[in-house]
C-alpha cells in the first residue's frame, strides 16, 4: 500500500464522540497504543481471545475509518501454552496523541489514570472497560469485579473517586498477587448496570452472570 494512499487516509481521520469514549474504555482495559516515531503518532492495537470475536468485530465496525485491514485470528504463545486470539490495529496517526499522553507515563511507558479521568468517563467508556476486563464475582452475589491490576493503587484511587463523583458508583479494591482489582459494591451496583446495559453486547452478557435477575438489596 503506497504512502500517498496512507497519508490521504490519515488526513481524513476525525474522531467522533462515540469513538473517543470507546478509546477511553479500551485504555482502561486491554487496548494499547504503540508509537514508532517518538510519540508524534500512535496506532491503537486491539486483541482479544477468539471467543470474543463478536466484540472485536463490533469495535472494528465502530473504528472502521481508522483501520486499513480487517480483524484476523492469530496464535499467541505464553510459556508452553498457545492461545487463539483475534484482533486488529489502526493506522498510526496524530489523532491518538492526546489519549496516549493521558494514559501512558511518558518515561516508563506504563499505563496510568489521567488526572482528568472524570471528564473522559462516559457510560459507553464504562461498558467497553467492563467488556474488556469485567467479570461477575459469583452468581450468588450482586458484585462485579474489574481486572485493573495494570494500574497502581494511587491511580485506582483517582479512578474510584471519578466513578463515585460522576456516577455515584461506590467501589472497593481487592488485593491480588499482581496488583488490585476494583470491585463494585452492591449498594450502588444498579447505577453501574443502568449505565452500561444499553451498550453491552449479547455475547458479553455472560460477564454479568445472572446479576440483572437477582433481587435488589
Amino acid at each position: 500500500m503506497n504512502s500517498k494512499f496512507i497519508n490521504d487516509f490519515r488526513s481524513k481521520i476525525v474522531l467522533n464522540e462515540e469513538q473517543k469514549s470507546i478509546i477511553v474504555g479500551l485504555m482502561l482495559g486491554d487496548g494499547c497504543f504503540e508509537t514508532q516515531n517518538g510519540g508524534r503518532t500512535y496506532r491503537l492495537k486491539i486483541e482479544q481471545t477468539l471467543k470474543h470475536k463478536e466484540y472485536v468485530d463490533w469495535l472494528y465496525a465502530k473504528l472502521r475509518n481508522l483501520v486499513l485491514a480487517e480483524p484476523l485470528p492469530r496464535e499467541k504463545r505464553i510459556g508452553n501454552k498457545i492461545y487463539d486470539n483475534y484482533g486488529f490495529q489502526t493506522v498510526s496517526c496524530g489523532n491518538f496523541r492526546f489519549y496516549a499522553q493521558q494514559f501512558y507515563d511518558q518515561e516508563s511507558r506504563k499505563k496510568k489514570i489521567p488526572k482528568i479521568i472524570s471528564k473522559l468517563l462516559t457510560p459507553l467508556a464504562l461498558a467497553v472497560w467492563f467488556m474488556d476486563d469485567g467479570q461477575i464475582k459469583s452468581n450468588r452475589h450482586r458484585a462485579l469485579l474489574i481486572n485493573s491490576q495494570c494500574f497502581g493503587k494511587e491511580d485506582l484511587e483517582l479512578l474510584r473517586g471519578a466513578l463515585n463523583n460522576k456516577f455515584g458508583i461506590e467501589t472497593g479494591l481487592k488485593r491480588e498477587k499482581t496488583g488490585f482489582r476494583i470491585y463494585l459494591l452492591s449498594a450502588t451496583i444498579q447505577k453501574f448496570l443502568d449505565a452500561i446495559n444499553p451498550f453491552i453486547l449479547s455475547s458479553m452478557k455472560y460477564k454479568l452472570g445472572r446479576i440483572n435477575n437477582l433481587p435488589k438489596e
